[in-house]
């Protein structure tokens, strides 16, 4: 496949955006991904090396197993410190959106990121952006992550010198989460030929992966075990696995953000199994997770059912019901696409 093709217009409204030094904010969704917190680190250091200022303004907190990555603990938590987000984005003169497409997907913050009257840039890999959220839109669903759409925009924009060892970790952080550790079909040469440029850089590939798979921990291992063992469910004529997270499960075995990341790849590694999901209570909410496997689409789930989107293999929702009832939602709805599963 080829590199993404950027419509001229845009591209020359971006660059005379950034023409002349600017107060940069960038903001992505809540609780920032490897793609997401990785692309705003990435980004920002690029646009610091450029001349700008530029604040990263998260909706709430990020995995701790993602705080290695520099500039990880400047950013600024809206929850944690409302008061210093507000005044970033106040101040702005430009404002970045990144692996989001509706201001929904900053929840809390979405009140304040709506008042924003300064020119708006999207940039993101997600299906059926929002008409209007942005004044200049790079949506390019078919690119596996946010991080490597950013790469390529750096490398047409000729702006890709300014990358160094540190902003190329965080946007390789970004593609490698997003894609599996390189195995999703999402994955094309384009993407390898990206992180290429980025190892250019002297990325620690080995560092990362280390750093973001093999450094847990011993609540979470136990954790783990526990909702493996107690908290799943195979419904083999859906060729589905159910997974939840009650918040006393969570505080009991002290989950910390990012505890949850990944758990719903281990059902969906279960032998002819074609769907997964974890519903997890947080926030007042129940939180889903949906994976699946081929050509089974979960973002049409979680759409019509869930309030949610994402990706065909890959999406979230939510529900204000209790889990009990969200599960059972869940599993009703399940038996639409029962021929489907069985195909």
């Amino acid at each position: 496949m080829s590199n993404p093709v950027f419509s001229t217009e845009k591209l020359d409204a971006f660059k005379s955006l950034l023409s002349e030094p600017k107060k940069v904010v960038i903001t992505t969704h809540h609780k920032p991904d490897g793609d997401a917190l990785g692309s705003s680190l990435g980004l920002s250091q690029v646009l610091m090396k450029a001349g700008h200022q530029v604040k990263v303004v998260l909706p709430s907190e990020f995995p701790m197993f993602l705080d290695w990555m520099k500039s990880s603990r400047d950013a600024l938590d809206f929850i944690k410190n409302t008061s210093g987000a507000r005044k970033a984005l106040d101040e702005a003169e430009l404002l970045i959106c990144l692996d989001f497409n509706d201001p929904s997907r900053v929840e809390q913050m979405q009140a304040d990121l709506e008042k924003v009257k300064v020119p708006m840039v999207l940039i993101d890999h997600h299906l059926d952006p929002k008409v209007g959220f942005c004044n200049i839109q790079f949506s390019y669903p078919s690119i596996a992550s946010t991080c490597e759409l950013i790469v390529h925009l750096l490398m047409v924009l000729n702006w890709d010198h300014h990358l160094d060892r540190d902003s190329a970790e965080c946007l390789y952080t970004g593609i490698m989460t997003d894609t599996g550790s390189f195995r999703f079909n999402s994955v094309t040469p384009a993407t390898h030929r990206v992180v290429a440029r980025l190892m250019d850089e002297g990325v620690r590939n080995d560092y990362i992966h280390e750093m973001i798979y093999d450094t847990n921990s011993f609540w979470r291992m136990k954790f783990l075990g526990f909702t493996l063992f107690q908290k799943m469910q195979v419904l083999e004529e859906y060729k589905t696995v159910v997974l939840t997270a009650s918040q006393k499960d969570m505080d009991e075995f002290h989950h910390e953000p990012g505890d949850l990341e990944g758990i719903v790849n281990f059902g969906l590694s279960i032998r002819d199994m074609k769907v997964a999901v974890l519903f997890s209570e947080r926030d007042g909410l129940v939180k889903i997770s949906f994976r699946s496997k081929g050509k089974f689409s979960v973002k049409d789930i979680a759409e019509k059912y869930f309030e949610g989107g994402g990706h065909r293999n890959a999406a979230g929702g939510r529900s204000k019901l209790s889990l009990d009832d969200t599960v059972k939602k869940f599993v009703a709805h399940l038996a639409e696409y029962k021929s489907e599963l069985n195909e």
